[in-house]
């Protein structure tokens, strides 16, 4: 019996060419930042303080990760930056909504859902809350859709360690076979399997970096999704 859905927001409730997005994101920071910062260097040493968040396994929540690799590459100074960068994520970050068009089945799909289960938005905790909350607006859904929104200010990993997974479920105090993950990447999503959660691999935006063989994993569309949830609970929705 699946109680609690954990749902990917990038690529899975958000539509969102990746490799689209990341070159969008990194170029409006360069041009926002370039009197303070060298443009490629800041490109690089973003890459690789977040690079530390996805390594971290819980010792640290992420920002302090994040900010900790910063001032090892800038000095101390970067503290002062942080309210710059806040500033940019709620201005000049938002035209990137551009490339990300909300898709209409998304809210259909949780006012389906939310009064039935428990809700968590499982994404990938890179990102400071205010640009998670304005992904989730970009994607039609609010805040109050979800139970938790895992961000860099609240987390402790991040995919695709199974630690992130291990958090939420205690956090919770989840039963890993009432989870169901739901999500576009195969690596970062459907590892949570090995913990004994359902799992359910969108399609419509499919990352499969290993080159997995997706028949291991019930998957397809949001369609199929409720197909699989009454098929899994027994009762129609």
């Amino acid at each position: 019996m699946i109680k609690t859905i954990l749902f990917d927001l990038d690529g899975t409730l958000l539509p969102m060419d990746q490799e689209e997005f990341v070159k969008l994101y990194f170029g409006q920071l360069a041009r926002t930042f370039a009197r303070e910062f060298e443009p490629e260097q800041l490109t690089r040493s973003i890459w690789d303080a977040t690079k530390k968040m996805i390594q971290n396994e819980g010792e640290k929540k992420n920002e302090d990760v994040f900010w900790t690799r910063m001032s090892e590459l800038y000095g101390n100074s970067i503290y002062d930056s942080i309210p710059a960068f806040d500033a940019f994520y709620h201005n000049e970050f938002q035209s990137i909504q551009k490339v990300c068009p909300a898709n209409p089945k998304s809210r259909e799909l949780i006012d389906r859902l939310k009064d039935n289960y428990t809700l968590i938005l499982a994404t990938n905790p890179l990102f400071p809350a205010i640009a998670t909350k304005s992904r989730v607006a970009w994607a039609g859904l609010d805040e109050t859709d979800f139970e938790l929104i895992t961000t860099y200010e609240n987390s402790r990993a991040c995919k695709p360690s199974l630690v992130y997974y291990e958090n939420i479920l205690k956090e919770f105090e989840l039963d890993p076979s009432e989870c169901l993950m739901v999500g576009n990447d195969v690596d970062e999503d459907m590892i949570c399997a090995r913990l004994g959660m359902h799992v359910f691999l969108a399609t419509d935006h499919l990352i499969d970096r290993s080159h997995t063989n997706i028949n291991l994993f019930p998957h397809g569309n949001f369609d199929d999704l409720i197909e699989y949830l009454e098929w899994v609970n027994g009762k129609r929705l």
